[in-house]
């Protein structure tokens, strides 16, 4: 049995999880002497491990009904 989160769940967790990301991304580079390359290394992770979650179905955002779905 695979886990799934209804779409607007999944919108919500993506907005918190974007705003929390950034900010601790903020707070970390500000307290420590972080190079560009490592700050654009963490923002990839961070891209990566919601990008996983879409792809495995986990999450399936609706994008809060902005974009239009597609129908055959």
């Amino acid at each position: 049995m695979k886990f799934h989160i209804n779409p607007l769940a999944s919108d919500i967790l993506i907005s918190i999880y974007a705003v929390a990301t950034l900010y601790l991304r903020f707070k970390f580079e500000n307290t420590a002497e972080v190079s560009p390359i490592n700050s654009i290394v963490m923002g990839v992770c961070f891209v990566v491990i919601i990008w996983v979650l879409i792809k495995l179905k986990v999450l399936n955002p609706n994008w809060f009904g902005l974009l239009k779905s597609k129908k055959a």
